[in-house]
């Protein structure tokens, strides 16, 4: 699908997506020009959230293979190791996987998996994942899980490429 025309957006739209054009999924969701920004935030805030940087590239990358979005897997891959999620981590979020992991991102990569197929935590397996995640991080952990399930329905939908793109890192 093409993208859409940054040039027709309002002023205050197009500087936003002026900004942030070297990215191919951020330059696509101006088809919804009244959604773009908020989607924006809410990408900006997950990256600020309380959810440790590698656990929670550790759920991006299992969301985006669960979801089969290659342009996910490959920026979060890069993201992921910059961050210091390691090789078992990107191996685990790709196979589903918990050999050579730690046991947060054991229980990580389990309660994504939960979250992915049951939409919900039990009582007990949110008491597990509180015995080592404050409800904060909690918290993060599961708007990460749905808010990137989002993406990856949008980036699969529009057939979102990294063809011609600059990445941010």
């Amino acid at each position: 699908m093409e993208y859409p025309d940054l040039s027709a957006l309002p002023d205050e739209l197009r500087k936003i997506a002026t900004e942030r054009s070297a990215v191919n999924v951020y330059r696509m969701v101006f088809h919804s020009p009244a959604l773009a920004p908020a989607f924006l935030h809410m990408a900006d805030a997950i990256f600020r959230g309380a959810l440790p940087h590698p656990l929670r590239e550790l759920a991006i990358l299992r969301v985006g293979h669960t979801y089969r979005a290659p342009y996910e897997i490959h920026h979060h891959e890069n993201i992921g190791r910059l961050l210091g999620l390691d090789e078992a981590g990107i191996a685990a979020a790709a196979t589903g996987s918990a050999e050579g992991l730690s046991t947060e991102q054991s229980a990580v990569l389990d309660l994504t998996d939960r979250l992915l197929a049951h939409h919900t935590l039990t009582e007990a397996e949110r008491a597990g994942a509180l015995a080592f995640l404050t409800a904060g991080e909690l918290s993060d952990l599961v708007l990460t899980v749905g808010f990137y399930q989002l993406v990856c329905t949008f980036l699969n939908t529009f057939g979102v490429t990294t063809e011609g793109e600059k990445a941010p890192y």
